[in-house]
């Protein structure tokens, strides 16, 4: 047992092991297992140290660590090959970082691909993306494309990343944001990245125009072969520079960028069956010598995270197989197109069906938080950027019950105490539906939960809705006897409570929540 004889934080090696770190470090080990022991031999039976900086917490911990049932760190203990990093790898000759020919290249780009997938299913970034060994660094990449992919694909985690984050609609089942301390490529501009992606695009499509058989000549199957793999490279890099650009374009706080995603969504289905085509291509992965369900081929190691993990019940990621990455690709991309059809509409009521909808297709935590960035942009919080949520909530109630109050018409609508109470009416009611809207970004398991505790909200907005009806009449039968103010924002307000109502109702059934004896309880 060794302990640090500084109490000083120290960063630096925190991907070596302990053993490593001892070796490579300045900082004096002392060897405590004597004073340990010793000291424990002063506890009589029964005796128990409790230490504050030592809870059940921390003893807990203790029990897992080096335990490979309980302890993912351990997993690279079992293996018989020595786990490699990047920089190891490269020196023992183990990855090539220039001259990557066609199939090595298509292979890598579409493992990368297939973990990135993974990664938005809910896994975590260690054992997925950066399983790729040429993300770790692409400084060290002298092959032009492979070095513009690995800088594409950084990009595109780093910027999913941060919209994930912003939109909030995810939970720990959904998704992990931590990174691990792997830089994200913040050194190197979006433009920069994607306009390496564009000149090894441009070159790879020169090679594809002078391997093409012309008309009349007799093919060449060396030359066919080698057209069709400068071909999947191609559709490979324009993808990935597509993808990224669309990404891009949602951050802009300008909703006429949805416009242009849109169209670049359209590219990216059109190469959706190029790379499809030409899966059989790339490099496949080596027999499986860990006991994961991780590929493993050059580029990749799949234990070279595993220590970053935290010392809890070992998690395999099972990354997807090439297949199914084009097939999620291409529901992805019809996923995204229907995000940019929310600028559209002009109606609350409009936008909380599309949010409905979208959402019972049970889409990707990456689709819902670009849904919820579209219409609510972050910097101003103003629904597509342009419309107040009040503005949108008087909309919606002139459109539902036209109450007296606010048609121009009426005698209340200059008056300023009737104006008082309508401003905070609508001011009360935006938190709720704004609330109401973000629920529906979440998966549908949350939704129920959430769905629950905003019925407090609309119940509170209930009351305050019947209080505001009957001030309301009470001014206008002194004005105009003949008109009434009865139940009109309470009738709006009591619509959404029941449609909440069902809502959460209905999704019992969806989740299969209520057994058969309930069922008495719910149609009764």
């Amino acid at each position: 047992m060794v302990m640090k004889a500084s109490v000083e934080d120290d960063d630096s090696g925190w991907e070596l092991g302990m053993p490593d770190k001892m070796e490579k470090s300045n900082t004096s080990w002392i060897d405590i297992t004597e004073d340990f022991e010793e000291a424990c031999r002063e506890l009589k039976l029964g005796e128990l140290l409790h230490d504050k900086l030592f809870g059940l917490f921390e003893a807990m911990s203790a029990i897992e660590m080096m335990d490979p049932k309980m302890d993912a760190g351990m997993i690279g203990n079992q293996v018989n090959r020595k786990v490699l990093n990047f920089e190891q790898a490269i020196k023992d000759g183990t990855i090539k970082i220039k001259d990557l020919t066609s199939p090595e290249l298509v292979g890598i780009m579409d493992t990368c691909f297939c973990c990135l997938i993974t990664w938005l299913e809910g896994h975590s970034l260690a054992q997925t993306v950066f399983t790729c060994l040429y993300i770790h660094n692409p400084d060290f990449i002298e092959d032009p494309a492979m070095k513009a992919f690995a800088l594409g694909i950084l990009k595109i985690c780093d910027i999913a990343r941060e919209k994930v984050n912003k939109a909030a609609v995810f939970e720990e089942e959904d998704f992990q944001s931590m990174t691990y301390g792997f830089k994200m490529a913040n050194s190197v501009t979006d433009l920069r990245v994607t306009g390496m992606l564009k000149d090894v695009e441009d070159d790879m499509q020169r090679r594809v125009k002078s391997t093409r058989s012309r008309q009349g000549e007799e093919r060449d199957p060396e030359v066919e072969l080698e057209h069709q793999q400068c071909l999947a490279v191609f559709s490979r890099v324009k993808f990935t520079r597509v993808l990224l650009t669309v990404l891009i374009a949602f951050t802009k706080k300008e909703t006429s960028a949805v416009a242009e995603a849109q169209k670049l969504m359209t590219q990216a289905a059109d190469l959706l069956s190029a790379i499809h085509n030409s899966l059989h291509h790339g490099i496949q992965a080596q027999n499986d010598t860990t006991k994961g369900d991780h590929p493993i081929m050059m580029g990749f190691e799949p234990l070279v995270n595993q220590r970053l993990l935290p010392p809890t019940f070992p998690r395999y990621a099972k990354i997807i197989k090439r297949e199914e990455m084009v097939n999620y690709f291409s529901r992805l991309i019809d996923r995204i197109k229907t995000v940019c059809e929310v600028v559209n509409l002009t109606n609350l009521h409009c936008i909380l069906d599309f949010f409905c909808e979208f959402s019972e297709q049970s889409p990707c935590v990456l689709s819902r938080s670009l849904l919820q960035a579209t219409t609510f942009l972050v910097d101003n919080k103003k629904v597509f950027g342009t419309h107040l949520m009040q503005d949108m909530v008087k909309d919606a109630l002139r459109s539902f019950v036209s109450p007296p109050v606010l048609s121009p018409k009426c005698c209340l609508y200059n008056n300023h105490q009737a104006k008082d109470y309508i401003d905070s009416f609508v001011t009360h009611c935006v938190r709720p539906f704004c609330s109401l809207i973000q629920i529906h970004g979440h998966n549908r398991a949350r939704q129920r939960d959430k769905l629950g505790h905003i019925l407090e909200e609309f119940a509170t907005l209930q009351d305050e809705a019947e209080k505001v009806d009957a001030a309301l009449h009470s001014m206008l039968l002194k004005q105009e006897p003949q008109r009434q103010h009865l139940a009109c924002l309470g009738t709006w307000v009591l619509y959404h409570n029941l449609r909440i109502m069902i809502q959460y109702l209905l999704s019992g059934f969806e989740l299969e929540l209520y057994s058969m004896h309930e069922y008495y309880y719910i149609y009764w």
